[in-house]
């Protein structure tokens, strides 16, 4: 399939006398595709049942006319004022217990059933005018589910929900009593009614309780999805695809992606090294103006995965953006580096966030490819060298990794909701796993937790999983490559309660994780080969080999020749002396790289990526700084 570049356009902020001319300079930048709708709601619909479709219809012959594919946006991120008059209850509410009111977006809760009956009206009368309009080629179904910390609702309609959802689940509430230990502190109930959301009690509710109000949630953004989903289908044969986000461990991205064929995310690399990510003053620094070197690849390979082998990048940042807590502008490069990137991880489109920047409202100051003035943004260059450089090389598939790691949603709630540590948490553990892989030079899968055949690997990373399903379990006694994993890996039940016999019950292993220590950010625990563990440490007990021990003896890695466990979270020096010893013992070439190089392999292509801000070489190749190169495979 070939590779595609995009750009997101509103032509509701534009006079209409723009659009041909706008559309035509699209083409001509090398642009295929252009995504429109998803937040002209209040356009469509300007009163309840009186619809305005005329501007629609004519921006879609207007930009499909100028040979541009059309993905078009259910627009249910954003429901009008009246929406707000109508089901006044549709407001989510937070942990505190104040309503979140209109004047932004993502002003809804997934729980109520009247937003959701309005979502599949919208979505129904959306797929009858266009769902076979031949400029239409996909669509997004809403926009960035749990922006703005919005899949949790304590309101009433969440609270009547997760009441009948825990009534399907437990059956009695013996069952749940028993199942959340609800004899501690007197906390048991007689009836499901009773049972209130896991927030505003006078310490922390109990960890069962938070995990299952956290399952309860998830299902209700699949079934939201679901929703429109399922009505799509009936009028279009399109692809339908929904843009994830850059660490959201909120929802199961997995169900939610089950029901789509494509999963797309929206990558702002250096909003999110400001934003979401943990490192020092001096790391920030280096990456102020290109983001975090692996960031971008670990989301790519993930919602590849997610996307069941198809995935795209729906939002490409193009320059500064609004929302950090400071906008640097990229590097001139990035904007190329990134998409290629994403096209050296498998996505078949990249679009660029926004076509032209918006001089009013909220997002005024995010940067586009045009100026406000339609002046050309310095990524309009970077844009058409890509559509460009995409014609010079030909299409080339994802090359089969033989490393993978396991990344499992409901562990990050389990974690979450009993942390035991201020600083632990799974996507940054699961992140630190996946950059030690990637500095070793190693393509990456990531698989879902409930994985049956691993037999494609040679070295397998499955940290912080809460509990192994079977499914796993079985792929983990089948397997002749090299497990490893922990740390806090089947150590409890799926009720967040601690197992008897202890675990983790791993396969041919006699290990037992007798005592868990939280280490704060001044403490560390040596290793014997000078190396440390930070954040977690685990005291291991059995008989199982030891394979590296701590300065005091105590064993670090445990385990079979295949299966092993690691009983706490390595900084990232001693992360990678670990994944070398692996490689080496499962015969996997490493190929250690430079500080901010990276690569990636394609079936027929080496990609090499320079994140730093100076030149460094590789293989006798001078690559600037925000560089990229790519060279046959032999």
């Amino acid at each position: 399939m070939k590779r595609t570049l995009g750009v997101c356009y509103y032509p509701e902020h534009w006079p209409e006398d723009m659009w041909a001319s706008d559309a035509a300079q699209m083409v001509a930048t090398g642009l295929t595709w252009v995504r429109i709708g998803e937040f002209g709601w209040s356009r469509m619909e300007p009163q309840p049942g009186k619809f305005t479709w005329d501007w629609l219809d004519k921006a879609i012959d207007v930009l499909g006319n100028a040979g541009l594919k059309i993905i078009l946006g259910t627009p249910t991120a954003t429901p009008p004022r009246w929406m707000i008059n109508k089901h006044p209850d549709m407001l989510a509410v937070d942990a505190e217990g104040r309503p979140r009111k209109f004047g932004s977006r993502r002003h809804y809760d997934f729980s109520h059933q009247g937003y959701r009956e309005e979502c599949r009206r919208i979505a129904r009368l959306m797929g009858e005018r266009y769902g076979q309009n031949p400029h239409i080629a996909a669509w997004q179904i809403d926009n960035e589910y749990d922006c703005h910390d919005t899949t949790l609702s304590y309101s009433d309609t969440a609270r009547r929900g997760f009441q009948d959802w825990l009534a399907q689940r437990y059956q009695s509430t013996d069952a749940l009593n028993r199942a959340w230990g609800n004899v501690f502190w007197s906390m048991e109930y007689d009836d499901f009614d009773q049972i209130d959301l896991p927030n505003l009690t006078v310490t922390e509710p109990n960890h069962p309780h938070v995990l299952a109000f956290r399952r309860y949630s998830s299902d209700q953004v699949v079934a939201f999805n679901k929703v429109q989903v399922d009505v799509l289908r009936q009028h279009t044969d399109a692809a339908l695809i929904h843009n994830y986000m850059g660490r959201i461990t909120s929802f199961d991205h997995w169900k939610v992606g089950a029901d789509l064929d494509i999963a797309s995310w929206d990558s702002y690399p250096i909003g999110f090294l400001s934003d979401r990510l943990e490192g020092d003053t001096a790391f920030k620094q280096a990456y102020l103006r290109q983001g975090h070197p692996d960031m971008q690849a670990f989301h790519h390979d993930l919602y590849r995965a997610v996307g069941k082998g198809r995935m795209w990048v729906m939002e490409q940042q193009p320059g500064p953006v609004n929302w950090a807590p400071y906008n640097p502008a990229p590097l001139p490069g990035m904007a190329r580096l990134w998409a290629w990137e994403a096209f050296a991880h498998g996505a078949e489109t990249v679009c660029y966030f926004r076509w032209r920047q918006a001089p009013f409202a909220q997002e005024q100051m995010h940067a586009g490819l045009l100026r406000p003035d339609s002046a050309p943004a310095p990524a309009l260059a970077e844009a058409s060298q890509v559509a460009e450089e995409i014609d010079a090389l030909p299409p080339s598939g994802t090359a089969q990794a033989k490393a993978a790691l396991i990344f499992d949603y409901e562990s990050a709630w389990g974690w979450d909701a009993q942390p035991q540590g201020a600083d632990f948490d799974m996507f940054r553990l699961a992140f630190a796993t996946y950059g030690a892989l990637r500095r070793a030079g190693l393509n990456v899968d990531i698989l879902p937790p409930d994985t049956t055949d691993l037999g494609a690997y040679k070295l397998v990373m499955a940290p912080g999983l809460m509990t192994l399903s079977a499914a796993l379990r079985q792929a983990l006694s089948d397997f002749e490559g090299i497990a490893l994993l922990g740390p806090r890996t089947d150590t409890k039940t799926d009720e967040l309660a601690i197992p008897i016999p202890m675990g983790p019950d791993l396969p041919g292993c006699d290990i037992t994780v007798a005592l868990t220590e939280s280490i704060p950010p001044q403490d560390q625990v040596a290793l014997e080969n000078g190396g440390c563990f930070r954040h977690w440490f685990e005291h291991l007990e059995g008989d199982a080999p030891v394979h590296l021990r701590s300065a005091s003896g105590q064993p670090a890695i445990m385990g079979s020749a295949n299966i092993r466990y690691l009983a706490g979270w390595p900084d990232d020096a001693t992360f990678d002396q670990i994944i070398a010893g692996l490689c080496a013992a499962c015969d996997l070439p490493v190929l250690p790289l430079p500080e901010g190089l990276r690569i990636r392999d394609t079936d027929t292509h080496r990609f090499v990526f320079n994140y730093a801000a100076h030149t460094q070489m590789w293989n006798g190749t001078e690559i600037p700084a925000a560089g990229v190169y790519w060279e046959p495979l032999t």
